[in-house]
């Protein structure tokens, strides 16, 4: 088949048209594909998750009978030490869980504020 001389410029400008466009939404226009978008959900629900379980951390700190022992332990351990101390005392771990959760570990230490008191 052959297209009419005056149809060909139009052709190329919807393809290079169509290329520009893609290459911009996908870059600076906020595109994603579906697995980025399953990717960036998954991540916010885990992080919701995570802030909906620091009170629980916290409250489970202020009713251990050990708190000043394990506080004192957490706060003489180096700063990258400190979430594997925050496991070890137990209040990074949720009930029916195996064992804790290092997210929640690193978020209850932010919420103890152990360099204010």
């Amino acid at each position: 088949m052959t297209t009419p001389e005056w149809l060909k410029p139009g052709i190329y400008g919807a393809l290079i048209g169509a290329a520009f466009v893609g290459i911009v939404g996908f870059s600076w226009g906020g595109w994603v594909t579906g697995s980025s978008a399953e990717k960036m959900a998954g991540e916010m629900a885990e992080d919701s998750v995570i802030a909906a379980l620091v009170p629980f951390c916290i409250d489970m700190s202020r009713t251990d009978n050990e708190r000043i022992a394990k506080l004192s332990t957490i706060r003489e351990a180096s700063s990258f030490k400190r979430r594997d101390a925050v496991m070890e005392t137990g209040w990074a771990t949720m009930p029916g869980s195996d064992g804790p959760n290092r997210d929640l570990a690193q978020a209850c230490i932010e919420g103890l504020d152990l360099d204010a008191s």
